[in-house]
């Protein structure tokens, strides 16, 4: 279908030229009349054959290495990329017209997060010494353990070993050596209570008690009962929910708006009908990561938020809106009105008298639904925010018809050969 529509516009362009060529043939008679009518045309500007918006005051070469040609003036102050509609079909369109003016453009950013763990409250169990499980309480991740609760019981022979050292100690009385046995237990991390009652009673216990030093849920378990353990053995991890850390992931041409301390609210989806959460949760930024990304190529950012009525759950997905400042006297063209190609920015000017002009502009700042422009507009000029790309392919296709006539016009008439033969 494309292949089709393009032949249909490729012959359409090869009759206009045939068309012209044959009205230069047909007024041969008047042919130094239109020599001097032509010469009388002033010409505008040269641009570029492949792409209108390379325009020069002089003859030369595009970037291309292809010859300039010359755009004329023909006395109604339209250019060769303008077109003119009529109101009716203006409205079947259903073209659509804003006036340009210089307005704040609000800088928001919004982007995805996802909540997890403070790992400030995170605390990580290993032992010491080297040994064996032999009673695992807390056997699930997830499960819910309070402050002082028995996690799990070990046996190791050189916490055995360093008991019955401490306890020979107390019955010599050697209190040089009872310090240095005291603070060998301390050094092992056994549990000061173990060492009171070691001290009471001088027995020697087989198996090493370890309990929750805070409270909270067993967020890694890494051992099973019966394992042997060692000191660079993660045993398991008890996560405190009462604090939660929010990571939001901010792309690259936003990363330089976010500063420390900016305001941002916060929305839980899986949270919006829950009885006890109202959405629209105030945070601050409180901590920038140096570094991007390597496969998202985002920056991300950090928030806290308590939760100790821990409606909020790890691994839940959020969105988080950034109030990154205002940009102050911008002007602000509609997201819908800006025409993207893969090398240039264009939008439709509306003029007077149903005359339309594509021109190329440079941008800014992007913000929700508007866009800064940065260069090639002004305040008061009226822009198509709504079937600008309907103008846009007929602006484009007369151009390109346009050039082409004038070309075929700047090519010189071969005179017939002259015949030499002699009689």
């Amino acid at each position: 279908m494309k292949i089709k529509i393009y032949f249909m516009i490729s012959l359409f362009g090869l009759v206009v030229i045939l068309s012209s060529c044959s009205d230069k043939d047909a007024s041969t008679s008047s042919g130094n009349q239109n020599a001097s009518g032509q010469a009388e045309r002033k010409i505008k500007y040269w641009v570029a054959p492949m792409d209108a918006n390379y325009r020069r005051d002089k003859p030369g070469k595009s970037p291309m290495g292809m010859k300039l040609v010359p755009v004329y003036d023909e006395g109604d102050n339209s250019d060769s990329q303008s077109v003119k509609i009529s109101p009716a079909v203006v409205n079947n369109m259903g073209v659509k017209i804003v006036t340009i003016k210089k307005d704040i453009l609000p800088r928001k950013i919004e982007t995805v997060a996802y909540i997890e763990y403070d790992e400030n409250k995170i605390y990580h169990i290993h032992m010491r010494a080297q040994g064996w499980v032999q009673t695992l309480k807390a056997n699930t991740e997830g499960m819910r353990v309070s402050k002082g609760d028995l996690l799990f019981e070990y046996y190791s022979p050189e916490l055995v070993n360093v008991q019955q050292e401490y306890v020979q100690a107390l019955i010599l009385g050697n209190k040089s050596l009872i310090r240095a046995s005291r603070d060998r237990l301390k050094a092992l991390d056994i549990p000061q209570q173990h060492v009171d009652e070691l001290t009471k009673s001088r027995k020697v216990k087989q198996l090493i008690q370890v309990r929750a030093s805070k409270s909270g849920v067993v967020s890694s378990l890494k051992v099973r009962q019966g394992m042997y353990i060692m000191p660079n053995t993660e045993i398991m991890a008890i996560a405190d929910l009462s604090r939660l850390w929010i990571q939001a992931e901010v792309f690259g041409a936003q990363s330089n708006w976010v500063k420390k301390g900016q305001d941002a609210i916060l929305d839980v989806h899986d949270l919006k009908n829950l009885d006890g959460w109202k959405q629209g949760k105030k945070l601050k930024v409180e901590y920038i990561y140096p570094s991007f990304n390597q496969k998202t190529r985002t920056l991300k950012v950090r928030f806290s938020i308590d939760n100790t009525d821990e409606l909020l759950k790890p691994n839940m997905f959020a969105h988080i809106t950034i109030d990154a400042g205002s940009r102050l006297n911008a002007i602000l063209i509609p997201n819908s009105a800006l025409i993207r190609t893969g090398r240039t920015k264009r939008i439709i000017i509306a003029q007077e008298n149903g005359v339309f002009t594509p021109r190329q502009v440079s941008t800014g700042i992007e913000s929700g639904e508007w866009i800064e422009v940065t260069s090639g507009l002004k305040p008061g000029e009226r822009v198509v925010i709504s079937g600008q790309f309907l103008i846009d392919s007929e602006a484009s296709f007369k151009a390109s018809l346009s050039r082409m006539k004038e070309s075929d016009e700047e090519t010189p008439k071969k005179e017939p050969a002259k015949n030499l033969s002699k009689d």
